[in-house]
């Protein structure tokens, strides 16, 4: 198997940062037939006061050439008995070993102030990366967690490396105003973005989960200014959401009251919208005398939104039909080997009532493939062709060699 693709992964919950590195270290190792390539790393923000003693602890035992990782509010991956655990608000350490046989990978650190100009040319990112747009590679990051420039890195990427595709996401402590760490090879770093580009023989399918439902009809933006809509369908939005919100349920327009966000269609061209259609923004605020709208986005005249509602229910039914719908597009023959998973810290126990919803249901689709991750404090992942930044998501990426 030296020359297949493999990934292996190991959670531990052990309170003992030593006692937690060697337990994913030795169960990771053994489950490989050939060198490790590639390790992912997540740490528990349990662990905050440790952070700079890891990556010491690491070398000791592990010899990988390029490891990266980052401290997150939860842990995702693999106990010992084989089941995949989202662990939140306890001490936990997930590792994971890649195989990567025909893959060129390429680490980078990026700082804020490294980034070209928006209106750069495709030559000035390729540079910063060092990895040539062909093969398109395939992007994992990891920033900090009020990175700023990260919006403007995603598109970047987005322009230079047209196909690519980029997952990740933003590195959260223990509540807010937590630290934060990014590990980069043997480098602890507080901010900026670590990442890696994966070309070659390589695949990164994703899924992006954003929790909610459609409610009512898609309209369209007549007028707008920056992230203010002023009006809907020729009318004052305000009013079209209070007729909208009056036909409701009565459970539905409970919901509403707290739990109200807008998607804005991501493909003008597409006449049906279905979930997974829209980019999900948050909704700022209203002004009652103009009846303008707020949200967590710029918008233009001439874009179609549809407003939604987000509950567990909704959560779930979104992260399903979207894995059918994987399911039954998968057109490869060549089967996964090793996926991600990068969920908000506002999913989790704490919008389902119970741990291990989200993992779970991927692994009832998606069965025996190692799975790792850690709750963000923003997730990345692409909707309609381009990568954003999300809230309250599970973004997932699933890995697999072009070739079997």
């Amino acid at each position: 198997m030296a020359d297949q693709m493999q990934w292996a992964n190991a959670l531990s919950t052990r309170p003992s940062l030593e006692a937690a590195v060697s337990d994913v270290v030795q169960r990771t190792v053994s489950s490989l037939t050939a060198p490790p390539d590639l390790g992912l790393l997540f740490i528990s923000s349990a662990f905050t006061s440790e952070y700079s003693r890891l990556l010491p602890l690491l070398n000791e035992q592990l010899s990988v050439p390029v490891l990266l990782g980052c401290s997150g509010g939860g842990v995702i991956g693999t106990t010992w008995g084989g089941t995949t655990q989202e662990l939140e608000a306890e001490p936990a350490l997930s590792l994971t070993l890649a195989h990567l046989p025909g893959v060129n990978i390429k680490p980078f650190h990026i700082d804020p102030d490294e980034l070209p100009d928006l209106d750069s040319a495709p030559d000035a990112w390729i540079n910063l990366i060092g990895v040539p747009p062909s093969p398109a590679p395939q992007f994992i990051l990891l920033s900090g967690s009020f990175s700023s420039g990260v919006n403007d890195l995603l598109q970047g990427l987005d322009f230079a490396y047209p196909g690519s595709v980029t997952v990740g996401g933003q590195a959260s402590g223990g509540g807010l105003g937590g630290r934060i760490a990014l590990f980069y090879n043997d480098q602890l770093y507080r901010e900026g973005t670590i990442g890696v580009a994966l070309s070659g023989n390589i695949v990164l399918e994703t899924i992006v989960a954003q929790g909610c439902r459609p409610i009512g009809r898609p309209c369209q933006v007549t007028k707008g200014d920056r992230n203010i809509i002023l009006e809907l369908n020729e009318e004052v939005p305000l009013r079209v959401l209070r007729d909208l919100i009056g036909n409701l349920s009565e459970e539905d327009r409970m919901l509403a009251q707290h739990s109200l966000f807008v998607g804005l269609a991501m493909d003008e061209f597409k006449q049906e919208l279905h979930p997974g259609d829209f980019l999900i923004r948050s909704i700022l605020g209203v002004e009652p005398s103009a009846g303008a709208i707020a949200i967590a986005d710029y918008i233009r005249p001439g874009q179609r939104l549809q407003f939604h509602l987000r509950d567990a229910h909704a959560s779930a039914e979104d992260l399903e039909f979207l894995l059918q719908r994987y399911q039954k597009e998968r057109s490869s023959a060549v089967a996964p080997v090793g996926a991600l998973m990068f969920s908000c810290v506002g999913r989790g126990e704490g919008l389902y009532g119970k741990p291990d919803f989200d993992s779970q249901l991927f692994n009832r689709y998606l069965k025996n493939i190692p799975l790792a991750g850690f709750f963000c404090g923003g997730e990345i992942g692409p909707v309609g062709g381009s990568t954003m930044i999300h809230n309250y998501t599970s973004v997932f990426g699933i890995c697999r060699s072009v070739n079997s």
